[in-house]
């Protein structure tokens, strides 16, 4: 499987866990939150995951997030 994140997908988890919200992000980067949602969703697909902190949490044990 592919873990690697787009430039974006590490752009909105990186505001994740900063504590933004799906309509914070969406107006920080520009982009619908229907925009962000899917981007959250294909990340947590791409990792075989239900919810947002465990993509989180598999992102970091990947390393593909600090903290």
């Amino acid at each position: 499987m592919n873990y690697i994140l787009t430039k974006r997908e590490k752009e909105i988890f990186t505001l994740l866990i900063k504590n933004y919200s799906t309509k914070e992000i969406a107006n920080d980067l520009g982009v619908s939150e229907k925009t962000v949602r899917n981007h959250i969703s294909n990340v947590m697909q791409k990792l075989g995951v239900k919810g947002r902190a465990s993509a989180v949490v598999e992102l970091l044990k990947l390393n593909e997030l600090s903290i």
